[in-house]
């Protein structure tokens, strides 16, 4: 691969050219801060909030692309150069970027200098740590300058980017020994501050960009640099930076170790000072001496890795298939990590700016999470919960610093209440904590008006039953799961917003796609409610469900596949009586992942359309024909330019959907070759069209319709994510949790001989042999647990912390 390679026993992308088709970037940080990290060490660092505690500056949409970072210059007697390439672009002997789970390791070398970087955050630490490791290669003493360069973001992003007639004037910092403080706003309303801080002492500082970069320079010549002294400045008010010098010499073959630490510190209020006007600095001193030294930050890269190695032991595979082995293994269930932790707020196609923590989004990101945490996936449940209103609805996002709604956004998408019980019963299923259902929880965050989780749940599928149209379907709202798809807006004003604006009022607009959820999700409830033994919910449940099910076939389906929706005026969308989008992805796999139209053929016609008029080389896309004209009782979907995005892209993330859906009419071959598509590892060598990160899901790719069809736009933090993990283990390879235990329903490629999956449930491992001498998709012919034959085809849950051998035999 001309871009780099996987290196699976490292669990590690490595990148061997800095000028990848697209910056290729990792995340680091798992609990309370987090960076973002591109392969030539751009990207920004945030504590909790990306919005409302930005700790480093990042312009986006800038040019070049990828603009600011934590950058490190060499100044070898006037060559100038940085190790990882940008933001010098000076040519580099050696160069490569290694992502791994949780850090980047970036190794450059020129003219005798070797720089190896590593970038992560350890575990329970609000701090970044950058250890450089400069040796001299040559056979001569070298003597030249390392520089490190910061630039401090004024803690909310939106206000920092907007508000520059106060910002231009209120930057503050401290500087002692060879720490710099950043304290902007500390002495009035914040309690917090950042510090960038190195382990030797320097021989000199900048914490002024102006003086530091120039005015006219940009960060490939930062004046500073070039003229190979600091000036050591003091910022006040302007822009603040943190920048150190340090003077270096090696000997030939010697090596020196250098550790930069970027950290986070909240003080109580009444320990905010040292003494008037200084800051408390002494939590601060204690981080910093937690990683003074080298073999401090080896044994905290060790447990990180540790950490991982733990997370990633909870489900493994073993298979014939190479590419296969390292989604399901390592990358897979590393990018729904990512994505429980960032919801869609922060990569490089979200400002970290516009979105917070999204209802829908969470719940669906905590399917694909809950098997390594389960006791984050509860916290996490329990803050979506405490964002519903009392009559189901919900807020669809909320900021991850306040846990409170985004009133900006508001509600009205009614997909979002479902989403929160299949959250929960996955979560139960896995965990068996039924106590959760118990918990007291407020509505819209008021501790004055609580219900218990279980009643949440229930206003949830009552929010869908108590909001029907005219042919018994659901309400759609302002949007649902398609929040493109805007049937109440009607808008001809530029710059609205589809998703909050509705222009109509009084709508009988209605969504298939919800109607299938209604029957799916609304069968887990069903299931749930017999687990905690309330027969007469689950009675009323069922009758709600087995009506919706009725009512898709009579008014929901077009012939040949299911309708998307019933428009403002009641006409159909998706049917093929239109023009363009004569069918949706959506409503295909929902309705069919709820088994309706199973048995009457109903379900196995929607999928071969799907194949038939919605099928690519890259994947399925999501509506055929593209919209070519705006349509204003569809809002933004009619927007975009034909192939992109909502209008006939591959949007990966329903991609999975149909994957899911063919397991229920038994086509293992097709589920796996809807699954291979858009799987990043069998895309690698198509880099070039494919643009962003071989190693990670995409939330979307142009269609056959576009320009660039096959290219890849916002990668990383999609739904993609948890719904492809999901479906390759639980669809595909089919071991299920379930409230019994593990339910064993393989529908796989019949070529397939077998394979192995070491699956932790409940305190207990299983080695799970499944074995296809038959060469078929689907059924058990036999289930085998240490030794004793099992009827049916559930693995007992014996919760005993022992290792448990099953054997299972297809046919």
């Amino acid at each position: 691969m001309k871009y780099g390679h996987f290196d699976d026993a490292r669990r590690e992308y490595v990148i061997t050219t800095p000028q990848t088709p697209y910056p290729w970037i990792n995340y680091l940080g798992n609990e309370a801060f987090f960076g973002l990290i591109s392969n030539t060490s751009g990207g920004y660092s945030f504590y909790k909030d990306a919005k409302l505690r930005r700790i480093t500056r990042f312009r986006y949409n800038s040019v070049p692309i990828d603009n600011g970072g934590r950058y490190f210059y060499i100044n070898d007697n006037g060559d100038v150069w940085s190790h990882t390439w940008k933001p010098v672009k000076k040519e580099l002997d050696f160069y490569e970027c290694r992502h791994g789970l949780g850090y980047s390791i970036f190794t450059g070398e020129r003219n005798g200098i070797r720089v190896e970087q590593l970038a992560f955050v350890p575990n329970g630490e609000n701090a970044e740590i950058h250890r450089l490791k400069i040796k001299n290669t040559s056979d001569a003493k070298k003597d030249f300058k390392l520089f490190s360069f910061i630039e401090w973001c004024l803690w909310d992003a939106q206000d920092d980017t907007t508000n520059f007639q106060r910002n231009f004037s209120t930057g503050e910092v401290e500087i002692v020994g060879s720490t710099i403080y950043h304290k902007t706003e500390y002495k009035e309303r914040r309690n917090h501050y950042a510090f960038y801080s190195v382990n030797v002492p320097v021989d000199g500082y900048d914490t002024d960009r102006d003086s530091f970069v120039g005015l006219y320079n940009g960060f490939e010549a930062p004046d500073s640099v070039m003229n190979g002294e600091c000036k050591n400045s003091v910022a006040s008010g302007w822009s603040p930076v943190a920048a150190h010098q340090i003077n270096v010499e090696l000997a030939p073959g010697e090596e020196k170790v250098f550790v930069f630490t970027l950290g986070y510190i909240e003080n109580p209020q009444d320990e905010k000072w040292e003494s008037k006007g200084i800051i408390n600095k002494k939590p601060a001193e204690a981080l910093m001496s937690r990683f003074a030294t080298d073999e401090a930050v080896e044994a905290a890269f060790a447990a990180l890795k540790g950490s991982w190695d733990k997370l990633l032991s909870h489900y493994t595979l073993q298979s014939d298939d190479e590419k296969l082995n390292r989604m399901v293994n390592i990358w897979n269930p590393y990018q729904c990590m990512v994505t429980f932790n960032m919801s869609r707020s922060a990569s490089y196609f979200e400002s970290g700016i516009g979105r917070g923590m999204g209802f829908r989004d969470s719940n669906q990101d905590l399917l694909g999470f809950v098997h390594q945490i389960p006791e984050r996936a509860r916290e996490r449940i329990i803050d979506i919960a405490s964002t519903q209103f009392e009559d189901g609805g919900c807020y669809h996002q909320y900021q991850p610093l306040t846990k409170k709604g985004n009133n900006d956004i508001g509600s009205g998408f009614n997909d979002d209440p479902l989403w929160l019980i299949l959250g929960t019963t996955a979560y139960i299923k896995e965990s068996g904590d039924l106590d959760i259902l118990k918990e007291m929880v407020p509505f819209d965050n008021d501790e004055n008006n609580k219900a218990t989780l279980f009643d949440h749940l229930r206003v949830s599928l009552d929010h869908v039953t108590n909001n029907l149209g005219p042919h018994g379907l659901p309400l759609i709202g302002r949007a649902d799961w398609n929040d493109c798809l805007n049937l109440n807006c009607f808008s001809n004003t530029p710059g609205e917003s589809f998703q909050t604006t509705e222009n109509q009022e009084g709508g009988v607009a209605e969504s298939v796609f919800i109607a299938g959820m209604y029957v799916m999700i609304g069968k887990e409830y069903v299931a749930l409610c017999k687990e905690i033994g309330n027969e007469a919910e689950a009675a009323r449940a069922t009758a709600e469900v087995e009506k919706m099910e009725k009512n898709i076939l009579a008014h929901g389906y077009d012939g040949e596949w299911f309708l998307r929706a019933y428009d403002f005026y009641g006409n159909k969308i998706g049917s093929n009586e239109n023009e363009e989008g004569k069918i949706f992805i959506e409503s295909q796999g929902f309705c069919v992942m709820a088994g309706v139209g199973a048995e009457t053929g109903e379900a196995e016609k929607a999928l071969n359309s799907v194949k038939e008029r919605l099928d690519t080389e890259y994947g399925i896309v999501l509506n055929n024909p593209a919209f070519t004209t705006y349509h204003i009782e569809m809002g933004e979907i009619s927007t975009y330019p034909a192939g992109y995005k909502e209008n006939a892209g591959i949007f990966c993330h329903n991609n999975p959907w149909i994957a899911c859906a063919e397991t229920v009419i038994g086509r293992g071959d097709r589920a796996f070759e809807v699954y291979k598509k858009i799987a990043p590892a069998y895309l690698e060598e198509k880099s070039d069209i494919h643009k962003t990160e071989p190693y990670v899901y995409s939330q979307m790719v142009a269609g056959k319709d576009a320009v660039r069809h096959g290219e890849a736009k916002n990668s990383w933090l999609t739904g993609t994510a948890a719904w492809n993990f999901i479906t390759i283990s639980q669809w595909i390879l089919g071991i299920k949790p379930d409230y019994k235990g593990l339910k064993v329903d393989p529908c796989i490629p019949k070529a397939w001989d077998g394979y192995k999956i070491m699956r932790e449930f409940k305190g207990a491992n299983y080695e799970i042999s499944i074995q296809n001498p038959n060469h078929v998709s689907k059924g058990v012919k036999s289930l085998v647990v240490d030794g004793e034959v099992i009827n049916g085809n559930i693995i007992p849950d014996f919760k005993d912390g022992k290792t448990h051998q099953v054997e299972v035999v297809l046919g």
